[in-house]
């Protein structure tokens, strides 16, 4: 018992900055106070006594804000990092190293009694402030859920899953490309630890405006070296067109499409 509790002060000074001291953390955060509280009631819950089970549940909601199920399954080193509002649900399963946020929601969609309705979360998941993840699926290791994102579909391990209804995106391989032309492995990605779910380039919203931008800059570019060309064969006398109109004019040879400020706009 000792020994997973400190294991769960350790994980809290490793992942909060704002943790200065082994005291201040066993006596000033609900998060970990719910998981001690947590883990009598779900003895209880197993062991016949589901009364007790649920009424130690309910005084730690009232101590913590934090309502998590007896029924629920949390495994070591997670995290309720604030917490307040969370709520867990019965048959929902928390993996190792899991960090939870304020706002959470881990609830389900069916009312069949004894079913598999709540997510179970994978290793070293974040689920940032205000998500909620409902249903009886999978959220796979090192994933992340962006803030007030609702997933309603299993999530890969590694990838991140932000909007409404969540849109996933899937976590980079060996041979993709970040920024600065640098490869960012799957281990890497499922490994490192990022409050609150942000991840560089997270929203497949805006990864697609800004290739929209990107190719409308290219082709205008194009645009305007080809009618440079046209005006190079018209002057030398080797264009075979007939109409006058072909021949360019200056703001024609001029790229005016703004990509830079419509990207600065998008927040890239």
């Amino acid at each position: 018992m000792f020994s997973r509790l400190r294991s769960d002060i350790a994980c809290i000074l490793d992942r909060d900055p704002a943790a200065r001291t082994t005291w201040e953390v066993l006596t000033c955060y609900p998060g970990l106070h719910a998981l001690v509280l947590h883990r009598r009631a779900h003895w209880c819950w197993h062991n016949g006594f589901k009364w007790l089970g649920r009424f130690i549940s309910h005084i730690s909601r009232g101590l913590t804000g934090i309502e998590i199920h007896p029924g629920a399954k949390i495994g070591t080193c997670v995290f309720f990092d604030h917490a307040m509002g969370v709520v867990v649900g019965e048959t929902a399963e928390i993996g190792d190293g899991c960090t939870i946020y304020q706002g959470v929601t881990l609830g389900g969609t069916s009312l069949y009694k004894g079913a598999k309705r709540h997510p179970t979360l994978g290793k070293n998941v974040v689920v940032s402030a205000g998500a909620k993840v409902l249903g009886g699926f999978l959220v796979g290791d090192g994933a992340k859920i962006g803030s007030n994102a609702v997933v309603i579909k299993p999530v890969p391990a590694g990838a991140t899953a932000v909007g409404i209804p969540a849109r996933i995106i899937p976590a980079k391989s060996e041979g993709d490309k970040g920024d600065g032309d640098k490869a960012i492995s799957a281990d890497v990605v499922t490994t490192t630890f990022s409050a609150y779910g942000i991840t560089l380039e997270d929203d497949p919203v805006s990864l697609a405006m800004k290739g929209l931008i990107d190719s409308a800059a290219t082709q205008e570019q194009q645009i305007a070296l080809l009618w440079q060309a046209i005006e190079k064969l018209s002057k030398s006398g080797n264009y075979t067109g007939t109409s006058k109109d072909c021949v360019p004019s200056d703001a024609a040879l001029e790229c005016t499409f703004e990509a830079d400020k419509l990207t600065q706009l998008m927040g890239k």
